[in-house]
């Protein structure tokens, strides 16, 4: 979707393609709502795995050593399963799970709508990253 761009410039791109990643933390015993840990945008596959794998080297050697097992599996093994599925612009997410607490993070394909300059050139006030969001979970692909 383009507009029509100003005498002599080039068209602009109105939405840019790119994936929305959540993280987060359940309790399945204990019913309650699911939290929302953390939340990104990313604008490449590459980006959006690089985001969990970061995560989740941080996590694995807290967890106990079944559960960080799991993770390395996924960092060894199935992060290029998951860039794969990505790269297919398809939603996907890794799950570990750590005694009654279960953590996921979501990655799905996403479009983006730039915020534009502002009249006097500079960014708009808003223009900045947004990490917390409200929203509703996705089904998880456990490893």
């Amino acid at each position: 979707m383009t507009r029509e761009p100003p005498p002599g410039s080039a068209p602009m791109t109105l939405l840019v393609r790119g994936f929305w990643c959540e993280c987060w933390r359940e309790d399945p015993t204990g019913g309650g709502p699911a939290v929302l840990l953390s939340a990104t945008d990313a604008y490449s596959a590459v980006q959006a795995d690089r985001w969990i794998a970061i995560a989740l080297r941080t996590l694995a050697s807290a967890l106990d050593p079944v559960a960080s097992a799991k993770a390395w599996d996924w960092l060894d093994e199935g992060r290029m399963e998951t860039r794969r599925t990505l790269l297919r612009a398809q939603p996907c997410s890794v799950t570990v799970h750590q005694g009654d607490t279960r953590v996921t993070w979501t990655v799905r394909p996403a479009l983006f709508l730039p915020l534009e300059q502002g009249g006097g050139g500079g960014p708009h006030a808003c223009d900045h990253p947004v990490h917390t969001v409200q929203s509703c979970g996705a089904d998880a692909r456990t490893y």
